[in-house]
């Protein structure tokens, strides 16, 4: 007899979890079963009744073409998915078959010894083939395969179209006129940044040191070495961090900015310009521009081109403890389909991983329209280490910003201190 699905509401992380070891190693699984339950955890949305309703319909799909299985989905909380998985990668009796994950997690995962190997697998899908080679990239350590892009998010230019329209200006279309144009709009109104900026802001930072040429790190998995101090990489941080200051967006007040305090700002009329995601559109929309901005593709140094972004987003994966390897893995191709990832794109508006589901959804929903544009011109990814989840977590990048938009240190200075810490992360990891 087939089992319904059945949602696991999460109300509280296990009091365990946040003192869970680090794992070196996790068995794998030496049992394949076809029947039973399988046990996936998800991350929880703001709103999470539309993805539910989205996931929901893979279940019964899925439960329909196995006999005899059952899947209980838990919907566990973004912000302790830390150390929730990491303590599942410990106790593989109470682990879940398949997880969501951050994409920026997976050589970290890998390291531990959580993730299942699906090169195989995820190479004989016939979908694959047109997975972006950026959310690819995501999954990959080392040359294999450890999951399947679910989603993925990226950032553009917010603009009010009624200022621009006062103030007789042009979109600005390479990132010299981007802040002169964010410092004509101060200027005007003294009232409002011309460009909200945050110190602390590191993915909205990426794009002005990748569009000058520069790179967080060179080498591959196990050799990484920090290239921020490079020529290059200094050029755009010194063109990202001339945006604060009085004739922009004051240290005082954005030194300490992170991402959502920059959409806030730009949400509710304090400004003129920001640096959002296609993530970011129903805060937007929701605040007091509503009506009153567009959109376009973040400039890069060159007029006309675009600055390369970082393409955030999540995975799917197999826990290599699973006893029920097959359809896990059978599963977890269901969620991440061209269908599945449409109907969740339409539940959510989170971004296809397949470049061809991109195009579709672009076409019905205009807003889209610049972020499969910068998607299409070039996207970067964090380097494949497990360091990279330290250095994120230590505020290696943001550190080094709020030093230079401070005084305390010049963009020689604190980039040559980064370069140091990331590399000493990078030999930590091994």
């Amino acid at each position: 007899m087939k089992l319904s699905a059945r949602l696991v509401a999460v109300a509280a992380v296990l009091a365990t979890a946040a003192c869970a070891p680090q794992t070196s190693g996790t068995s794998s699984s030496d049992k394949d079963e076809k029947t039973g339950t399988l046990r996936v955890w998800l991350f929880q949305e703001v709103n999470n009744k539309p993805k539910e309703r989205a996931v929901d319909s893979v279940l019964a799909a899925f439960e329909k073409a196995h006999e005899d299985t059952e899947v209980t989905v838990e919907y566990i909380p973004v912000e302790t998915r830390a150390q929730r998985i990491k303590a599942a990668f410990n106790d593989p009796e109470s682990a879940p078959d398949l997880i969501e994950y951050g994409n920026t997690d997976t050589a970290g995962y890998v390291k531990d010894g959580g993730l299942a190997d699906v090169t195989a697998e995820f190479t004989a899908w016939d979908e694959a083939k047109d997975t972006d080679p950026t959310a690819r990239q995501s999954v990959t350590v080392d040359g294999k395969v450890y999951g399947a892009p679910y989603f993925v998010g990226v950032r553009a230019l917010y603009y009010r179209t009624d200022v621009f329209d006062e103030l007789g200006l042009d979109v600005p279309e390479s990132q010299a006129e981007l802040i002169s144009t964010a410092q004509q709009i101060r200027a005007a109104r003294p009232d409002m940044y011309g460009i909200a900026v945050g110190g602390a802001y590191t993915y909205g930072a990426m794009p002005f040191i990748w569009a000058h040429g520069g790179e967080l790190a060179t080498g591959r998995t196990g050799s990484y070495a920090s290239a921020i101090d490079g020529a290059d990489a200094r050029k755009g941080i010194e063109a990202y961090t001339s945006l604060f200051g009085d004739d922009n967006c004051p240290a005082a007040k954005c030194a300490g900015m992170g991402g959502n305090d920059t959409v806030t700002a730009f949400a509710s009329g304090k400004a003129a310009m920001a640096i959002g995601g296609d993530f970011s559109h129903a805060a937007v929309e929701a605040g007091k521009v509503k009506g009153q901005y567009a959109v376009v593709p973040l400039p890069g140094v060159e007029p006309g081109s675009i600055a390369p972004a970082f393409a955030g987003g999540n995975n799917l994966g197999v826990l290599k403890s699973t006893s029920h390897r097959t359809l896990a893995v059978d599963l977890m191709k269901r969620l991440a389909s061209k269908e599945a990832q449409g109907e969740l794109f339409d539940a959510m508006g989170f971004l296809p991983t397949f470049s061809d589901v991109r195009q579709q959804v672009a076409a019905k929903e205009p807003f889209v329209k610049p972020f499969v544009e910068t998607l299409a011109a070039d996207t970067k990814f964090v380097p494949a280490s497990p360091a990279w989840a330290q250095i994120d977590s230590s505020l290696v990048l943001p550190t080094m910003f709020q030093e230079i938009v401070s005084g305390k240190k010049d963009v020689a200075a604190a980039s040559a201190d980064a370069a140091k810490k990331m590399n000493e992360a990078f030999g930590s990891a091994g």
